[in-house]
């Protein structure tokens, strides 16, 4: 509210200054309580807000640790210098497999006979295929190995065909690497059209025509799995084992590397791990929020709330029902309800029994499906008791901000009333000194004269 200077004229008062002590003091009492209950209410939303995150997080750990238990890991061990790598999947089971390399699959690879620098080699079509395609180059008329190279790779665009210019001693070699290994990659040339020297770039052994050479033969891998053979067009032969990946690196017949596949529960571990933590956090949010300190006699926020206390209840009720089955799994209670994970005794059980983490917390885990109700209900976003807390205290700031709002117009009313009074006040006074000033001057006169 602005300050108004305003002195009497006839009282002499500073009018604008005691309008605003007068203001000042009937606003006080009533901003006051609006300001304190304002201050508290956000004070409550704060801690409202610290325990939808520590909520979340501990949703979100539970969502993270049923979702893996879902998709198990596994890890590989290959005996060394074995010709190859492995990896396992959530689909591999757990086993040792005898693994002997054969062969490697190699892409096609062909090449031209020598041409002089910059020679022209002809005029025409080229038809190169692989797989089930067939790439069609044209080549204009005087085209240099290199302008047929950039034609190929600007058809083919890195698909089935590359195409390079070797410069060997005894000229320029036209170069061409299938891009997909094995017998599935490989590669065919015939031409058509043109002055006929692109005959030169022809491989198509099945019907007797092959003036490129071959370089490397497109071959397929070949590896027997404990004995039995397999063939496969890439050296990445992921179907041979449910869920085990080889990637062959080195031809190695004759000779057998083992490769163990076995169950990886280190992943599990970390997120039940997250889980205690996530689950300690929020219980140790809860304390703070509602806590009494006996000796200063100070109370929290939300000391004595019915809310925390029953969410208190949920969380100590949770894991009290389930207290032998989570102590199978190496997670003990204090006295606190503070959990802790025994990391030893957790291999110990799931090596026991594999599926125990599952039936607790798995998707259709007893203690999962509790947990995840308990969570819904406290952070949905309709209905969830955080939520309906938050809204009704955001509902009531609105109607303080109202209530600061009437004031301010209610105080405007009482300051306009003020300077109304005292201005007619000093009026009167300023009319009444006049009085007294004419009257004093007629009494003074009227002396003079009966004193002569």
């Amino acid at each position: 509210m602005a300050t108004i200077s305003f002195s009497g004229l006839g009282s002499g008062l500073d009018i604008g200054s005691l309008v605003d002590q007068l203001v000042a003091a009937e606003r006080r009492p009533a901003e006051r309580t609006i300001t304190s209950s304002a201050s508290k209410i956000n004070s409550q939303l704060s801690a409202l807000g610290t325990l939808k995150s520590s909520y979340s997080n501990l949703q979100a750990a539970l969502l993270k640790l049923t979702a893996s238990i879902g998709t198990p890991s596994h890890s590989t061990s290959v005996d060394s210098n074995a010709g190859f790598t492995a990896s396992a999947g959530s689909s591999a089971a757990a086993g040792r497999y005898e693994v002997e390399v054969i062969a490697l699959a190699q892409s096609h690879k062909l090449a031209s006979g020598a041409f002089a620098e910059d020679a022209a080699v002809g005029s025409g079509t080229l038809h190169i295929g692989f797989g089930d395609k067939t790439l069609d180059v044209a080549i204009d008329a005087d085209a240099t190995l290199e302008q047929i190279a950039r034609a190929v790779n600007r058809a083919a665009g890195g698909s089935g065909v590359t195409a390079s210019v070797v410069n060997a001693d005894d000229g320029q070699h036209l170069v061409f690497n299938a891009t997909g290994p094995g017998s599935a990659g490989a590669l065919t040339i015939t031409t058509s059209g043109g002055d006929g020297g692109l005959a030169a770039l022809v491989y198509d052994p099945d019907n007797g025509a092959a003036t490129l050479q071959e370089v490397v033969a497109a071959t397929d891998a070949r590896l027997k799995v404990d004995g039995f053979e397999r063939t496969a067009t890439s050296n990445a032969v992921a179907d041979l084992v449910p869920g085990l990946t080889l990637n062959l690196t080195k031809a190695k017949p004759g000779e057998t590397f083992a490769v163990r596949v076995a169950r990886d529960d280190g992943a599990l571990k970390s997120n039940l791990q997250s889980l205690v933590g996530a689950f300690n956090a929020a219980n140790t949010v809860l304390r703070s929020v509602s806590s009494y300190n006996a000796e200063t006699k100070t109370a929290s926020i939300l000391t004595g709330d019915a809310m925390v206390r029953g969410m208190q209840q949920q969380l100590r009720s949770l894991v009290g029902s389930n207290v032998s089955e989570l102590m199978a799994l190496g997670v003990t209670i204090a006295k606190d309800g503070t959990l802790s994970l025994d990391s030893a005794k957790f291999d110990s059980a799931m090596a026991a029994d594999p599926d125990s983490l599952n039936k607790l917390f798995g998707k259709e885990g007893t203690l999962s499906t509790r947990f995840d109700a308990l969570l819904k209900g406290v952070l949905d976003s309709h209905s969830g008791s955080l939520t309906l807390r938050t809204n009704g205290l955001n509902k009531r700031i609105d109607g303080l901000s109202d209530q600061m709002d009437a004031l301010n117009r209610r105080m405007e009313a009482v300051e306009a009333r003020y300077l109304a009074q005292f201005t007619a006040m000093d009026t009167l006074v300023a009319q009444m000194q006049s009085t007294s000033s004419y009257l004093t001057q007629q009494l003074s006169a009227l002396q003079a004269k009966t004193n002569k």
